[in-house]
């Protein structure tokens, strides 16, 4: 299973339920990576969405402690475990991860790859992703050239699992 992510040089994610920054470039790269996939999220990360929406064209996978929270368009399941079983129709290649932060640490033992894009840049963030930078078992594999949006410095980075 996949982490996609965008974090700030803190590795921050968030700020009251919403994204630190939105940056085209990294939500075209969000929307082409994960559409025709399964995405497993929280409830608060589906209602920080338009119209709190399911992601069009995907398997929409919310985790939810409540028992009686109804998504039209989406698998509804109340534990990690469900969420997995809920996406095993789908390779672990096409399952990705998509926040927020209880829901990233949780499913963090799952998963084999994160796609995280680093802003070089420090937010105020209230929801946090782990510094995968400081986990022996976490290696980056790839990155891309640096990137710029207006004056924000930011790259593309894939780290994987050590086995």
């Amino acid at each position: 299973m996949n982490l996609i992510v965008a974090v700030d040089a803190k590795w921050g994610i968030g700020n009251k339920n919403s994204l630190l920054v939105r940056i085209p470039e990294d939500q075209k790269w969000f929307r082409e990576t994960t559409t025709g996939k399964a995405v497993i999220m929280g409830r608060k990360t589906l209602e920080s969405f338009p119209n709190k929406s399911p992601l069009k064209n995907r398997l929409n996978i919310v985790i939810t402690g409540n028992p009686d929270y109804k998504v039209e368009g989406a698998v509804v399941v109340n534990t990690i475990e469900d969420a997995v079983k809920a996406a095993s129709d789908y390779a672990d290649e096409d399952i990705f991860v998509i926040g927020g932060e209880s829901v990233y640490r949780q499913m963090l033992p799952y998963c084999d790859v994160a796609h995280v894009t680093k802003i070089d840049y420090v937010y105020d963030a209230d929801a946090h992703f782990p510094n995968l930078d400081e986990l022996e078992e976490w290696k980056i594999t790839e990155t891309s050239d640096e990137r710029t949006y207006f004056d924000l410095i930011y790259e593309f980075v894939k780290y994987e699992r050590v086995k």
